[in-house]
């Protein structure tokens, strides 16, 4: 697996399934919940997770359909948004006291590895050797074509 956008497609598919498979434990361990325990989303907040998970899903794709260039910097910030979100939205509130912290020892192991791994997918994209290349500036003094000698 030597494809810079093999492998950031297929690190998005494992995040993703993690996202699911957490959500999906989280709505188990709800249904086993007094209804008065139960937490209840507005529409605002269904809205922005749907757009959440909706971020990992269309980098799978584009991290394969898009040009280099477009392709580096899409997973660049679809990786740091979702890192910041999830470590945030995962980590903050229960070290400052705000609100509930998640309760499923499960969904903290879930979201560190997804932290990792949106760590892991910044980092790939970053240092795409390929990507750099093609972003970096050329000289073009003391090249022939340029109609320059030395």
């Amino acid at each position: 697996m030597h494809d810079i956008k093999e492998r950031l497609s297929i690190l998005w598919i494992f995040v993703f399934l993690n996202y699911l498979y957490a959500d999906v434990l989280a709505l188990w361990a709800l249904l086993g919940s007094s209804p008065a325990e139960t937490p209840h989303l507005g529409q605002a907040a269904l809205a922005g997770a749907a757009v959440l998970m909706e971020i990992p899903m269309a980098m799978i794709l584009a991290s394969r359909l898009l040009p280099l260039r477009a392709n580096r910097w899409a997973n660049i910030i679809a990786g740091s948004l979702e890192t910041l979100i999830n470590g945030f939205l995962t980590f903050i509130p229960p070290l400052v006291g705000w609100g509930r912290p998640p309760a499923l020892p499960e969904y903290l192991l879930f979201a560190t590895i997804e932290t990792i791994c949106t760590v892991a997918i910044v980092w790939q994209a970053w240092n795409w050797p390929a990507a750099k290349a093609a972003v970096a500036p050329k000289p073009v003094i003391g090249h022939a074509a340029a109609g320059f000698s030395s």
